[in-house]
């Protein structure tokens, strides 16, 4: 009996609608397009985000776009057709690694799309321009890569040792990389009037990894999160504890998030992280799954970080 009242409990506050949450001035709006990550291709990870204040939004991965967008224009966040928000509203891509439920939704509305650019690392865009934007698969939209190129997209390569703008957007964004089993995935740190945004592409834990790349990100944010410039840390948890650490596939589980957080909280002191947003994305169906994850980061959330589910189509401001 006491266990299920601990599961509604735990339901009742994960309901809590997260203007709750909110600040009253946000440095920044997040508007999910799509949550998951696994079979429901209506609903793959991409998340736009703007400063606070304007529509110029980058997107976050782009697993899906027009449906996201489409729930976000039914949620009233834009007052525009869905097709004007993905032409007038973004401003570009920042693609965290090449996986098809990350790229999907640029992919296949390239053709509406407007000139913007995608932002990535020399080895995600290679992999845009071999296996995707080919003439084979689909047509050339890049600026480079086989013959004709349409010249719609321009590549902006990014490496961890530079800070660049993020075109008609006002933001800046610097990169780091993540292991993800056999290939390398990104973090994009967002800047934006010196408030800042973390977003991290798919990634497993350092230990599992046998890799040091969360940590090196943990000690170049753990200034901003002591001083507060640091809004929220977006991450993925796509499977339940119960997941065998050899079948992750370069993912995390609650635990694996949570001795993550562990990590970081040895660089900035467990003070600075109670109440700290954390965005749990890439949660991977079934819904069973889903239930298990968030009941087992409720329970090992000893750090009282303040977990926000997203969901697609509803306004995040921080």
């Amino acid at each position: 009996m006491l266990r299920n009242h601990r599961f509604i409990t735990v339901l009742y506050f994960l309901l809590i609608p997260f203007s709750v949450f909110s600040q009253s001035k946000p440095s920044f709006r997040i508007v999910p397009l799509g949550v998951l990550g696994g079979i429901d291709e209506s609903n793959l990870s991409a998340y736009m985000v703007a400063a606070a204040g304007t529509n110029n939004y980058v997107c976050m991965d782009a697993g899906t776009l027009h449906y996201g967008i489409q729930q976000a224009v039914d949620n009233k966040v834009f007052s525009i057709p869905t097709e004007q928000v993905l032409r007038q509203y973004i401003k570009g891509y920042c693609i965290s690694h090449a996986h098809l439920d990350h790229i999907a939704g640029l992919i296949i509305n390239s053709p509406d799309d407007t000139a913007k650019n995608i932002y990535a690392l020399a080895s995600t865009i290679q992999t845009i321009k071999t296996h995707y934007f080919t003439w084979d698969s689909w047509a050339n939209f890049g600026d480079d890569g086989e013959a004709p190129t349409l010249k719609k997209y321009h590549y902006q390569i990014l490496t961890p040792d530079s800070i660049i703008p993020i075109k008609n957007t006002g933001m800046t964004v610097q990169v780091f990389p993540l292991s993800h089993s056999n290939l390398t995935s990104t973090a994009f740190l967002v800047n934006s009037n010196d408030a800042y945004i973390l977003y991290l592409g798919d990634t497993g834990a350092d230990d599992i990894e046998k890799s040091h790349n969360l940590h090196k990100l943990w000690q170049a944010v753990a200034p901003l999160v002591k001083s507060k410039k640091l809004k929220a840390i977006m991450i993925e948890t796509s499977f339940p504890d119960e997941q065998p650490d050899k079948t992750l596939f370069g993912h995390l589980t609650p635990h694996w998030l949570m001795a993550e957080m562990d990590d970081l909280a040895s660089l900035t002191g467990t003070d600075a992280l109670k109440g700290f947003n954390v965005i749990i994305t890439h949660l991977k169906p079934p819904q069973t799954s889903i239930y298990k994850i968030k009941l087992q980061l409720f329970n090992e959330n000893k750090l009282n970080l303040n977990l926000i589910y997203p969901q697609q189509g509803e306004v995040i401001d921080l």
